[in-house]
């Protein structure tokens, strides 16, 4: 999937399932730190996830894991353009920049990015609507609660589902009125970004509930601790998890999945999709 074909689909009605395949140039996230670090690694690792059947490849230079601290946008913008570059001169598939910098994201679309997806709303840094303004791209607004460095100490809800809506109604009516685009807004409840492990079973139970506010649902599930500590896992072991979560976010109407396992997701999804198709069984 181009730019073209996913500025098609935001428009579109009826909308497909989308693959994100996450592509972390850090050396310390939280599940595959340190293994794509390397430009020409990290590169290979993109192409190959095209060719497992990711629609969009979602590139971040720094770990947002909980308690870890933040790098500086020059260190950022030093790991992920080669990378940009490189994919971009092999590929034409849509490419997110996952970042709170505007610097980063500008840096980053300049380079061949498709698209913002920015973990604080432009919470952290307001400039980041300029930036969207400035090249007209797509933008998800997720839902945190405080920074990585604080938002798994203790976090607690009046009313989980609500406080998060009220959060991305917020940040949607912000983007709108410094001109953004509703239709290329795509929003994202933050599953494991300040939420307890109920909190995160919770979201995933109710996420019709955000697909009502209309616009589309991204889910970042994938291997989160959530999983880890139900089934007593590390990172690389909750594969079959973090399918589980994914194929329940489908049948409530998500429709990008941001995962690390495009293969095994990409055919569950295949086969979901036509169960739930068969009775119209997806929202």
């Amino acid at each position: 999937m181009n730019i073209k074909n996913f500025n098609d689909w935001l428009l579109s009605k009826k909308k497909r399932s989308l693959i994100m395949g996450i592509l972390n140039v850090t050396p310390d996230s939280f599940s595959d730190g340190g293994d794509y670090f390397e430009k020409n690694l990290a590169v290979d690792y993109a192409l190959k996830m095209v060719d497992q059947g990711a629609d969009i490849i979602d590139i971040g230079g720094e770990s947002t894991r909980p308690f870890s601290d933040p790098v500086s946008f020059e260190e950022e913008i030093s790991r992920v353009i080669p990378v940009i570059e490189s994919i971009r001169k092999n590929s034409d598939v849509c490419i997110s920049i996952d970042t709170t910098k505007s610097k980063v994201a500008h840096a980053a679309l300049e380079s061949g990015a498709s698209f913002i997806n920015d973990i604080s709303a432009m919470e952290i840094d307001p400039a980041m609507v300029n930036v969207a303004l400035k090249f007209d791209c797509p933008l998800v607004l997720m839902h945190m609660k405080g920074i990585p460095k604080n938002m798994q100490d203790n976090p607690k809800y009046k009313s989980l589902i609500n406080d998060i809506k009220k959060y991305l109604l917020k940040r949607i009516d912000f983007a709108i009125s410094k001109g953004i685009d509703r239709k290329k807004i795509i929003i994202d409840p933050g599953i494991g970004f300040g939420k307890t492990v109920e909190n995160n079973f919770e979201i995933i139970n109710n996420l019709d509930q955000f697909v009502k506010m209309n616009l589309p649902v991204l889910l970042g599930a994938s291997r989160k601790s959530f999983i880890g500590v139900t089934l007593d896992l590390p990172e690389k072991e909750r594969i079959e998890g973090s399918i589980a979560a994914n194929i329940i976010g489908l049948q409530k109407g998500a429709k990008i999945f941001r995962v690390h396992d495009v293969v095994e997701t990409n055919r569950a999804m295949v086969i979901a999709n036509k169960i739930f198709n068969s009775n119209n069984l997806i929202n």
